[in-house]
């Protein structure tokens, strides 16, 4: 039941529909269609916006959209005259927010704290005229009260999940108090103390790796960082290649979660001195089946853990949606429907080798093809192809397991990557043997990989002889289309361009700029860059013993290859991205 003051005043539909046909916001047909299906409503205690949002009506102030509920909020916001706040998990410190009130209080009063300093507590609420709950609060925080407007489905979301996760949190350190305190280096000897683990399996710890998982699949994490500290540990989301502070636990609830996340991905949960490697697979809240492969580290505080989330999704990809111009894409497929040879892949960890990898095998996989990969580990699961993980525990290296391949009577052969001189000369051997292999390098970028190769010990007839191509990349974030900004070029805003930019300058680019859509970062989503360089006789014939790395770099260019940072300048032509994240990604 509402506790409400006399001054209170709660929203209702005959209070917000004459405000939002006076300000032009509802059409008099839609307004009357919403004010008789809000008499006959069964359930009375929905907020009256997210009544409104579900009927789906004409926006007269943006043509062919409807008055949804953020559209809705906001304009509460603006007609009360109090600010508004398009709420964000990752900018919220949910301790500190189910800390300075109860459950039940920020239900009652469908509120809830989303900052807190020394000199200000701010409240999120859905009722701008219901102030009777200001009062309680600030005589028990003894600091005043911002009030800020929020979407009332994300206050009750986000107040569930984040009170529940403190309840779990909560529970599994009474649940451990008895233990140990984590093991680390600087490890303080405490007499009397037990010695048992905590539990993987305790309700509490399985509650929070499930918000774990559910709360980075919503927020587009491609990687979820757990790492312990002295008192307590981290987790951090990497979204668009920046990484994001989520939570903080304490450091037994965080061994919990990584035993706990251990035990889901078969790996040893007793063994906490060396790495281990380990794999996931579940479902998105929407039902899509997801991979994630976990990495532990043993570092001074305890185990540090990664996990790499694999959307299945990519295998689905086209080449368009992955960053390619129809320009790479030809060049790409002149080398990739090759009979024989060898196709490198090149650029650091987390550049989209894989993605490109796997969109490229998917489309070569036919019927009438046999297409084997040999991977460390395997990453997605694709029925198209056989895939083969290498175990160096048994001696299934990636060049014992090129060998096993050769025998498989392949057409094609995808390495997870060549690490030493073996595997390359295996791979170089299969290329000999009328085979088309694929695989990747770390260089900076593709004229790059075939000094690599000769570093490794291969020959330079053998490179002359074999391969076909080299491909670098990276991945840029894209602006948001919600609040990209243009603005005027000068030629010295275009630094490096100039000179090898085909055609005139643009006139134009676009900026970031920041909104609630987008975190402020001014960038949604990813795309890649490439720099591909197909093999040439003019290309052979600088490969020599004394190899002039800068010579293969201006030859290449000269027929037709674009450096990284130039094909990263055409996203920023078009307004894909912005120069300053062009000159970020790419080597100069």
């Amino acid at each position: 039941m509402r506790i409400t003051s006399p001054h209170d005043q709660w929203l209702d539909l005959e209070q917000l529909l004459p405000a939002l046909l006076a300000q032009n916001r509802i059409r008099q047909s839609c307004a009357e269609q919403a004010l008789i299906a809000g008499r006959t409503a069964a359930n009375a205690t929905v907020h009256p916006l997210v009544f409104l949002a579900r009927q789906h009506l004409e926006d007269p102030s943006r043509a062919g959209r409807t008055l949804d509920i953020e559209t809705l909020t906001a304009w509460l916001a603006s007609h009360c005259g109090q600010p508004y706040l398009r709420l964000d998990p990752l900018k919220i410190d949910a301790v500190t927010a189910t800390g300075l009130m109860s459950f039940a209080f920020a239900q009652r009063h469908g509120i809830l704290a989303v900052a807190a300093n020394d000199t200000a507590i701010t409240i999120a609420s859905t009722q701008p005229w219901v102030s009777s709950w200001e009062a309680d609060l600030r005589q028990v925080l003894k600091r005043p009260i911002l009030r800020v407007i929020a979407n009332p489905l994300e206050i009750q979301r986000l107040s569930a999940e984040f009170f529940q996760l403190a309840r779990s949190v909560t529970g599994a350190v009474l649940n451990d108090q008895k233990s140990s305190p984590q093991a680390n280096l600087e490890q303080l000897l405490t007499l009397g103390t037990g010695a048992r683990e905590p539990d993987a399996n305790d309700a509490h710890i399985v509650n929070i790796v499930d918000w774990l998982f559910q709360c980075a699949f919503e927020q587009r994490a491609s990687d979820i960082h757990i790492e312990p500290r002295r008192e307590q540990g981290a987790m951090r989301f990497r979204i668009d290649g920046v990484l994001h502070d989520v939570y903080q636990f304490p450091a037994q609830v965080t061994m919990g979660v990584v035993s706990r996340l251990k035990s889901l991905g078969r790996m040893n949960v007793a063994e906490k001195r060396k790495p281990q490697d380990g794999r996931i697979k579940t479902r998105t809240p929407g039902g899509a089946e997801v991979e994630l492969r976990l990495a532990t580290l043993p570092t001074a505080f305890g185990e540090k853990m990664v996990m790499r989330i694999f959307d299945p999704q990519v295998l689905l990809k086209n080449f368009d949606q992955l960053g390619f111009t129809p320009e790479d894409l030809q060049h790409w497929q002149q080398m990739t429907t090759r009979p024989n040879g060898i196709i490198l892949l090149t650029g650091p960890t987390g550049s989209g080798k894989t993605s490109t990898l796997y969109a490229t095998l998917k489309q070569l996989a036919t019927p009438q093809i046999n297409l084997c990969t040999l991977e460390d580990p395997i990453e997605m699961i694709e029925p198209a192809f056989n895939q083969m993980q290498v175990q160096p525990n048994i001696d299934l290296t990636f060049a014992n397991g090129v060998r096993a391949l050769m025998r498989q009577d392949p057409d094609i052969i995808m390495l997870g990557e060549i690490r030493d001189l073996e595997t390359a000369e295996v791979a170089i051997q299969a290329a000999l043997t009328g085979h088309l292999v694929l695989s990747t390098l770390h260089t900076n970028d593709a004229p790059s990989a075939i000094s690599r190769l000769q570093e490794l010990g291969v020959a330079p007839y053998l490179i002359k002889a074999t391969l076909l191509g080299v491909m670098a990349q990276r991945l840029v974030r894209t602006l948001c289309t919600d609040c990209r900004a243009e603005q005027p070029l000068d030629q010295r805003d275009w630094p490096g361009f100039a000179p090898t930019w085909p055609g005139p300058l643009p006139v134009c680019t676009w900026r970031a700029t920041g909104c609630e859509h987008c975190r402020g970062t001014g960038y949604s989503g990813r795309v890649g860059i490439y720099e591909i360089m197909s093999m040439s006789e003019e290309l052979k014939a600088l490969i020599g013993p004394d190899t002039d790395l800068n010579a293969i770099r201006h030859q290449a260019c000269a027929q037709g290859m674009l450096s990284l940072r130039l094909a990263a300048a055409r996203k920023v032509a078009i307004g894909v991205t912005s120069l300053e994240e062009a000159m970020r990604v790419t080597p100069a």
